[in-house]
């Protein structure tokens, strides 16, 4: 304890006043276990191995939680596993966020790991505000000293907070900003979770140039000065600047409720006729924005691209013949189709796309005879590995590597080292819908008059037709079926499974579009295209513009 503070123990609640500091009241509930102190178990002078037990687990979690609330961040920090790295964190809890008051309630332990909830009260020039949230620690056996202590990591302090992060409290960095939709209808983080990331950021990049004014708050610092500040809470709100966005109310929300049936998952929408992002998810919803900044192999919803690249060679034609056997080899690689299906060999190239049949995709590398082929396709066509998007946030803008035998073989069903995410797999069926990449943008390029990226080239008339007759023919008797049902308009589709070694289920990946709309989920884990990720992208789809 700090010099002066005074313990008393009454019904189970420590109430600890720090004398004459100046500092306030810290009140720790504690539930079950004894009340004779804080000193845990760990203390003794045997040197004890294996996992902490039950009492240890409470002891050492008592003594933890009733020195951090009562502002003594040293022994606070001697009770976990890394007391150099705590120390300062707990001490800025008060000199640098300004906590005044909190109140810490321990729930019951669940193995070693004891959760909690902490209400606080922010204070800072003559502005309080109280601040609730939940977090929790875990309890292990000290490697050296053999001592039950706290597993030291950020989120124990606030479960938002990562490695070299820290909380602050005081006049905002930048103006706030108030998002708003292509409509003007206001963006929010309460009701539109997923935005929380992508409008910190925003704010970050446009809140001085939108005319608004700082206001007080407390926000997570991040370690890495690129990345925004998190803002956990506002005792004092400046005056927020308007900030035009290219996203739609009705879109966002309905994409936030379909990601929300799955632990992860991400979607994006796109306008094909301009590149205007309608709608970005995510779940979990803070943090890392995988929609726009994920890479991961797509499955065959990459087949959109390579359709049209063997279109424009003049390989294929949508009504065309296509060999579609149950497998093919390539190189040393051995390539099947889905339950090791065939089609006959009269049935068409579109049969072949709407039943996802990668052997005749395949069946056609010896022909192109051009490893490049693809990678060129994704440049010049899609704008896919330019690395110069700039969509008003950070964004990856995908990745097809040149790559020769059955690496190559495998990216034309959209495997291997082909890097994807649901951002750059909407513009893709965006561009298809039209045949003319329109660089996606989630801020109107007026807005900073930034240099947007361009292909090089658009597909023609006659293979965009192609294209789109195909996507359609997924969506009303192909693999899309059953997901696009319920969709409205001209419509079109395209499913895909993605295998990734060390998971038992593909990622289940789905794209589509509906008139001017264009939009693309993947499902972590979710098996069939159409089967997770297909109802993501049509519940966006029945509720854009």
């Amino acid at each position: 304890m700090r010099s002066g503070a005074k313990v008393a123990v009454v019904g189970g609640v420590f109430v600890l006043v720090a004398g004459g500091l100046g500092y306030g009241v810290y009140e720790v509930v504690l539930g079950g276990g004894d009340s004779g102190g804080t000193e845990s178990a760990s203390a003794s002078s045997e040197t004890k191995t294996g996992p902490p037990d039950k009492k240890e687990i409470e002891e050492t979690a008592k003594g933890f939680l009733t020195a951090w609330a009562s502002g003594d961040a040293s022994t606070a920090a001697q009770l976990t596993n890394n007391e150099s790295v705590a120390e300062p964190l707990l001490a800025g809890y008060t000199e640098d966020a300004h906590v005044t008051k909190a109140v810490i309630t321990p729930g019951p332990a669940v193995g070693t790991k004891v959760p909690y909830t902490v209400k606080a009260t922010v204070s800072y020039e003559g502005k309080t505000k109280p601040w609730s949230y939940a977090s929790e620690l875990t309890v292990v056996r000290g490697l050296t000293t053999g001592k039950a202590l706290v597993d030291w990591q950020p989120a124990v302090i606030h479960p938002q907070l990562t490695e070299g992060a820290s909380l602050k409290t005081g006049e905002s960095s930048t103006a706030a900003i108030e998002a708003v939709d292509h409509d003007g209808k206001v963006l929010d983080k309460e009701t539109y979770p997923s935005l929380g990331p992508i409008l910190d950021t925003l704010r970050e990049k446009y809140g001085d140039s939108t005319g608004g004014s700082p206001g007080i708050e407390t926000w997570i610092e991040p370690a890495d000065e690129q990345l925004p500040n998190t803002t956990l809470l506002t005792l004092a709100k400046g005056k927020p600047g308007k900030l035009q966005t290219t996203l739609d109310a009705g879109a966002q929300a309905a994409a936030e409720k379909a990601v929300k049936q799955f632990s992860g998952a991400s979607v994006v929408a796109v306008k094909p006729s301009t590149g205007a992002i309608r709608a970005v998810a995510n779940n979990p919803a803070t943090g890392f924005n995988a929609a726009m900044q994920g890479k991961q192999a797509p499955g065959s919803t990459l087949k959109i691209m390579t359709a049209a690249m063997l279109l424009e060679k003049g390989l294929v034609t949508a009504g065309g013949a296509a060999e579609c056997p149950k497998e093919v080899r390539y190189y040393e690689s051995t390539f099947h189709n889905l339950g090791n299906f065939s089609l006959p060999p009269t049935d068409t190239f579109t049969t072949s796309f709407a039943r996802s049949c990668n052997t005749a995709f395949i069946k056609k590398i010896d022909e192109v005879d051009d490893d490049a082929a693809l990678a060129k396709e994704a440049r010049d066509v899609f704008g896919i590995g330019l690395d110069n998007w700039k969509t008003g946030i950070t964004s990856v803008d995908g990745s097809v590597p040149e790559a020769t035998g059955g690496e190559a073989a495998a990216q034309y069903i959209g495997q291997g080292t082909v890097q994807m995410n649901a951002l750059n797999i909407a513009s893709i069926t965006a561009t298809a819908r039209t045949g003319t990449f329109h660089q996606p943008v989630i801020v109107p390029q007026s807005l900073d008059d930034r240099q947007l990226a361009t292909a090089s080239r658009s597909l023609s008339q006659n293979v965009t037709r192609q294209l789109n007759d195909m996507m359609r023919a997924t969506a009303s008797w192909g693999t899309g079926k059953a997901a696009m049902a319920s969709v409205n308009g001209d419509k079109g589709a395209k499913t895909g499974s993605a295998e990734v070694d060390g998971q038992s289920t593909s990622n289940s990946w789905f794209t589509g579009f509906s008139d001017d709309l264009a939009a693309a989920a993947v499902v972590q884990s979710g098996g069939h295209g159409g089967d997770a990720a297909g109802p993501v992208v049509a519940a966006v789809l029945r509720a854009g513009s």
